[in-house]
């Protein structure tokens, strides 16, 4: 089931996300332009199908999942140290008849001969009884001898189980590496998170650089028109040649940023398709790699920054990730202090060992093995006891790490929590000055009309209306923004259902990862600061 981990999470938190009613146009809209799109060659993507495909094609996703199957894997490995090993294990040997033959030989001459010169040596007998030995030692050759010749094969076939008894370190490692994998979890649902909010941002940017492209292209038409206008008038002999260039002089100045706002339109485009995983079609040629369908929703939320700092302290992966940090670090210190105490292994198997004389498998000669042994670090001349000082500073280095990602998130929702008051107070300002601005616009251009009026009103009022419009929009994109990331800095950026829960580790549901006010780094319960 590992395959649907992404797609079966992403389908649950796109069901809870809160903004989904908000992402994108109608039906009738989205097909409409996804059949423009389709006869291009450019698909098209909407809020929800652009997070969808980049939780199944982003490559920071698929790295974590993999991360979590690695982590799997150290588990399976780290375990089976505490488990049987059975190991078969054989030889089998042959050796040329004529080899055999002149080793053998060799073999019984140099042992006659040792034999012979030793009795000679010990015995002090006289001659006769020396002569006697030798005729006796050196007799016509045993029959028996003559007739017996080695086999010129041989094997030997043994199977052997061991299994751990005790040791100090294999527990605590098995138990630490549950903890790697609920990180690694963690951190799959933290990539998770931080996908969905770039997903968000990057499609909020093409929308916002699609609306500036409309502002300056409605700018530079205006001041086209107020450029033909005022040769009209040149013409007509009613204004000097310096409107006429004071006019040509605004238009060029404008059309750099028209420029500016379409080239950053179409690199928003190629950012967002490389974030959701699309490939460079070489078939498009200089089209864009995608279109999208949406608009810049402006939904205020009332929030209050407590009950947010609390809920991002409960629910961010983040923590959880560095909670499980440090419970596996603890198990690596009880690992460094496991190697003080005694190992004992057992083996036992049997053993199957064939014949010196004759290969047949009848005519072998077999038995069984058994063995215990067990060793214990007596002097070691400090080695156990510095990797023992290295893992307790790893370990205070985790909860000092902890301890600072506590307040990371704290100030993390601080700073998306002002920034979305920032831009909601933007929003509200910048409505009314664009009416104003238009408005200006309006008046200016009619007293230029009637005579009563400057170009370098008319100039100056357009000038403010598209600061003011460009001041909304970036207000607008702004605040989607902030609001991204303020889902994902209070780990609500996307809500995990049963059946995302059925596909994590169980031990991630458990109290030991409440990382509330009311716990401190190792997961116990603690005292509230009292008021």
């Amino acid at each position: 089931m590992r395959k649907y981990f992404v797609i079966s999470g992403l389908a649950a938190a796109m069901i809870a996300a809160s903004w989904a009613a908000h992402a994108g146009t109608g039906e009738g809209s989205t097909s409409a332009s996804s059949e423009i799109s389709s006869s291009r060659g450019v698909p098209t993507f909407t809020l929800d199908k652009a997070i969808l495909t980049a939780l199944q094609r982003n490559p920071d996703i698929l790295r974590a999942e993999q991360e979590i199957k690695r982590t799997k894997g150290v588990i399976i490995e780290i375990r089976a140290q505490a488990l049987p090993h059975i190991t078969p294990s054989g030889t089998f040997q042959w050796v040329d008849p004529n080899l055999s033959s002149a080793q053998f030989q060799n073999t019984n001459t140099t042992t006659t001969g040792t034999i012979t010169g030793t009795a000679a040596s010990i015995v002090n007998s006289p001659a006769s009884q020396v002569g006697d030995a030798q005729a006796i030692a050196s007799p016509t050759p045993n029959p028996n001898v003559r007739n017996t010749q080695l086999s010129d094969i041989s094997y030997n076939i043994r199977v052997t189980g061991t299994q751990l008894v005790f040791n100090g370190t294999t527990w605590p490692a098995i138990r630490g590496t549950f903890f790697q994998r609920d990180s690694a979890y963690f951190a799959f649902r933290n990539t998770l998170d931080q996908v969905i909010a770039t997903v968000k941002t990057q499609f909020y940017q093409i929308v916002v650089n699609k609306a500036l492209i409309g502002v300056q292209e409605e700018s530079v038409h205006l001041l086209e028109s107020q450029l033909k206008d005022q040769q009209n008038r040149f013409d007509a002999g009613t204004v000097p040649r310096f409107n006429v260039l004071q006019a040509e002089v605004a238009l060029y100045n404008q059309i750099p940023n028209l420029i500016t706002a379409q080239n950053n339109y179409r690199i928003s485009k190629l950012a967002l398709a490389k974030t959701i995983g699309l490939d460079f079609n070489p078939l498009r040629g200089e089209n864009p790699p995608l279109e999208v369908v949406g608009e810049m929703p402006y939904t205020p939320r009332n929030i209050a920054l407590v009950d947010a700092i609390e809920l991002g302290k409960q629910r961010r992966p983040f923590l959880k990730q560095a909670r499980a940090n440090v419970l596996n670090q603890i198990e690596q210190v009880h690992v460094a202090l496991g190697q003080f105490l005694p190992t004992i292994n057992t083996t036992g198997g049997g053993e199957w060992v064939s014949s010196a004389v004759n290969s047949s498998w009848h005519d072998i000669s077999k038995g069984w093995i058994a063995e215990v042994t067990g060793s214990v670090p007596i002097w070691d001349s400090g080695e156990i006891y510095g990797r023992v000082k290295q893992q307790r500073a790893l370990l205070s280095e985790t909860k000092i790490t902890y301890d600072d990602d506590v307040r990371q998130v704290e100030l993390e929702v601080q700073q998306a929590y002002s920034n979305l008051q920032q831009d909601r107070e933007l929003i509200q300002s910048q409505e009314k000055n664009v009416e104003q601005a238009n408005e200006a616009l309006r008046l200016a251009k009619a007293r230029l009309d009637a005579g009563a009026g400057t170009q370098l009103d008319v100039l100056n009022a357009q000038v403010q209306l598209l600061t003011a419009q460009s001041t909304r929009l970036q207000a607008l994109f702004g605040y989607n923004s902030a609001l991204a990331e303020f889902d994902r800095v209070t780990g609500a950026q996307s809500t995990y259902t049963e059946s995302f829960a059925n596909l994590a580790p169980r031990a991630t549901r458990s109290r030991i990862y409440d990382t509330g006010s009311g716990t401190n780094v190792t997961g116990k319960r603690v005292r509230p600061l009292s008021k």
